[in-house]
Order: structure tokens, then sequence, then C-alpha cells
């Protein structure tokens, strides 16, 4: 692809994606960034990531960010943006480093446009979780290890920015445990070395928030791996329908091997093609999946969104060995046709949640803080998220409560006269976390109505005194 089309390519997607970013309300998740990183000080940061799932790196760099800028749901995405551009930037110049046979501008067309428009990436950059910064910050390691290999860094760079990865989650720290037994098992041992001194700050971690981390309640939600992970898994980087669009594209591939591929080019030979697996990091990402999901079999680890991590040694995988390919007339045509059409795919599937009007992940929690705004008696199954929510949109203080609090309101005098009830999430979900809640109110003589019917994802009750 000629590098001005790609250019005005990734460009359109990029902007898109900027355009798009304070388009949805915050999902749940995203929320729980805001009530982690928006602390009032640095020290009740680090207390309460105490009791949480995954390292304090990202949520540090989200409280400075905020202290810098505001903390708002803008600039919370902002960082995320910010992070897919340069983890972008990081992979297109390592592609072209180690490109040594077949063009340069393939490799860095190649790998522009599966960094930039592809839905994994896409669905990222605009979130506020960690996952963007991790592809940067991996893919910077990847960075430092080549150069080492080539004698060109010094093993200190990769280190540090081993520690950087891991302590943003820890599928960095699996990633580069997996990188250092590779390593070592190469007699690399400069590099092992590095890697391993790298990983010691999230191992302290570990230990820090251990109570936590080794409790049944932390990756509750994460089940035993089956074919809808991988499905899942491929879905986030292909788009609609994976499996099918995988056998087209190795179809179109296998044809092209026969009718419209020339190798006068020169493809690369066993020992260029293992130095590649070994420098891009593919070696090491394959080796951390295959443990990651037998470990998951006793204890789950295994989640579709985590192996973000493996996108910046995939992708250059990808670039340099398309780099060496050397197409006839026919094969660019029909090459260009299978391209064309992935991008128009992956352009509706990548902007399909985050378009304006849209909801994210099934939640819905800025429309009811909005449709709400200024009431009182509110209370959710889930008030601390409602109250976060409230927080990023600037409506009503008052805070949500539970049911426990709705229990204790209504048995002051007088009761309240009207009560809101409210839920956000996929619709069975929903309607079973707010039932207790409206039970109650009913057994207490309230009649509750809906005023959310054209609200995707958000169930609002609004309950009057009088009979039911």
């Amino acid at each position: 692809m000629p590098r001005l089309i790609t250019l005005l390519v990734c460009s359109l997607f990029a902007i898109k994606a900027l355009v798009l970013i304070d388009a949805t309300g915050l999902w749940s998740d995203e929320l729980y960034s805001v009530g982690k990183s928006f602390q009032p000080s640095l020290t009740g940061l680090l207390e309460m990531l105490r009791n949480d799932t995954h390292p304090p790196l990202y949520y540090i760099v989200l409280w400075v960010w905020g202290q810098a800028l505001a903390q708002t749901p803008l600039t919370l995405r902002l960082l995320s943006w910010l992070a897919y551009l340069a983890g972008a930037a990081l992979v297109v110049r390592q592609s072209a480093a180690m490109t040594s046979l077949g063009s340069t501008r393939t490799a860095v067309s190649v790998a522009a446009l599966l960094m930039i428009c592809s839905p994994y990436p896409i669905r990222f950059s605009v979130e506020g979780k960690s996952y963007a910064l991790l592809v940067a910050l991996v893919a910077l390691s990847w960075w430092c290890r080549r150069r080492w290999l080539e004698g060109r860094g010094a093993a200190w760079t990769y280190g540090l920015s081993v520690a950087l990865a891991s302590l943003t989650h820890f599928y960095g720290a699996f990633l580069f445990a997996a990188a250092a037994g590779w390593d070592g098992w190469q007699r690399r041992w400069p590099l092992a070395r590095a890697a391993l001194i790298g990983l010691l700050p999230t191992t302290l971690w570990i230990v820090y928030a251990s109570t936590y981390l080794f409790s049944s309640r932390s990756g509750s939600w994460i089940g035993v791996p089956d074919f809808a992970l991988l499905e899942d898994t491929l879905a986030r980087g292909l788009g609609w329908w994976p499996l099918p669009r995988l056998l087209v594209m190795l179809a179109v591939v296998l044809l092209l091997r026969r009718r419209g591929l020339t190798t006068d080019g020169g493809e690369l030979d066993r020992s260029a093609r293992w130095r590649l697996l070994d420098r891009s990091g593919l070696i090491p990402s394959g080796l951390m999946v295959l443990a990651v999901v037998l470990v998951s079999f006793l204890k789950p680890l295994a989640f579709s969104r985590y192996f973000v991590v493996l996108v910046p040694a995939v992708v250059t995988w990808l670039a340099v060995e398309t780099a060496a390919l050397s197409f006839n007339r026919l094969g660019r045509r029909l090459l260009a046709v299978m391209v064309s059409l992935l991008l128009l795919g992956w352009w509706f599937h990548s902007f399909r949640e985050i378009r304006a009007g849209g909801v994210r992940e099934q939640s819905n929690f800025r429309a009811v803080s909005r449709l709400t705004a200024g009431m009182t008696e509110r209370f959710s199954p889930r008030p601390r998220l409602f109250n976060l929510s409230d927080r990023m949109e600037g409506v009503s203080q008052v805070p949500w409560g539970d049911e426990d609090e709705l229990d204790d309101r209504l048995n002051v005098f007088p009761a309240p006269t009207v009560i809101w009830l409210a839920a956000s999430g996929p619709e069975p979900v929903m309607r079973r976390r707010l039932l207790p809640l409206e039970r109650r109110v009913r057994q207490a003589g309230y009649r509750c109505e809906v005023r959310s019917a054209e609200l995707a994802n958000a169930r609002v009750l609004l309950c009057t005194a009088g009979e039911t």
C-alpha cells in the first residue's frame, strides 16, 4: 500500500477515535479506574490498590495526569489515546528495523495499519484502562531487547522497561517472566538477569497486596479456558465472525502462493524466520500464553482482553513476514481488495460500541446520572459506581444508597414521598440486581413506574408513596 494512502487511512482511524473519545459514558471498569486513581492523595491511592487485582503503575500515572490536567472522563481516556499512538509508533519502528529482506515501506504500512486500525488497539485507545499503556511499554521492552541482541543496546534499559510493563499489568509480568526463562534457556544471561531484576518491583507489590491477590475474590469473574475464550480473543483482533474471516484470509494467502505470489524477492529462510520469531518476542509470547492457559485450569487467569499484551510481538512478526513477500500484478490487486475489505470491516466493528449515543460493555451509568440529576432519595444495588458516575458527570452530589440504606430510610419518619431506584448492565442481570430493592419499596406501599424506557442497558424506577 502506498505510504500516502497508509498515512491517510491511519489518520482517519486515529482521528475518528479521538473525536469519539467522550461519545459514550464511562462503563463500570472505567468508573473503578476513577475510584482508584482520582484520589486526594497518592498515599490513599496506594492503600486502596492493596485490595485490587492489578499492579499500581497505571493508576499512579493516571493520578499524576489528573492532578496536572483535570479529573474528567475526557482526560481519563486521552491518556489511553496518547499511549495508543506511542505504542503504534514503537511497533512501526521495530518492524522497520527488523526488515532485512524485502520492502521496509511494506513493513511500515502493515505494522501501522494493524496497530492503528485493527479492533484491539482501537477498542482500548479511548478506554480509561491500562491496556493502551501496557501495549506501549511492552513494545518498548521488545525494542530494548532487540537492540541488545544486535549489540547496540544496554541490558539495563530492557530491565527498566520490563519493570514498567510488569507494574502496569500482571500479564506484563507473566510475559517477561516467560522471556526471562527463554533467554536463560538460550544462555543469554544478561537479558535473563535484567528481566528478573525488572520483575522484582512487581514481586514486592504482590507481597504487599497478597492478602487480596491470593483470596477467592481476586479474578473471580474469570472462567476456566474454553473455546469461547479463543473466539472472543480472535474477535477482538479480527472483528466480527473471526474464525470464518480467518479461514477466508488463509484461503486467499494460499491462492496467492499458488497463483499470484512470486518468490523472486526471496522469502525469509529458516534461520531468518527463527531469528524473527525470537527477536520480535513472539516465542516468549507463545510460551506465556501456553503457561497462562495451563495454569488457568487450576486458577483461572486467562481473560480475552488481557491478551492485548501479545499485540506488539504479533504485529511485528506479521509486518516483517509480509514485507519479505513479492507479488505480481494480479497478486497485488487481490491483496489490495482483501486489505480494503478488511479495513472496511474494521471501521464498522471498531467504532460500533463507541459511536455517539452508543453504550459500552452494556453499561449506561451516564444516562442514569443525567436522568436523576438533582434528585434525592436514590438507591441502587451498585451505589459506588453511580456515585462515581455522578462525580464525572458533574451532577447531583447527594449520594446513592444501597439496599441496607434503603431499609434504614424507610424506617425513618416521615418516609420519603418519592424514591428513585436504578441499575445499569445487561438486561437480565440488571433486573435481577434491582429486584430486591423494588420488592422492598413495594412492600412499603410505593407504586413504581419505569422512567427509562428509551435507555439501553439502564433501568430507572420512580416509586411514589401510595397504594400498590
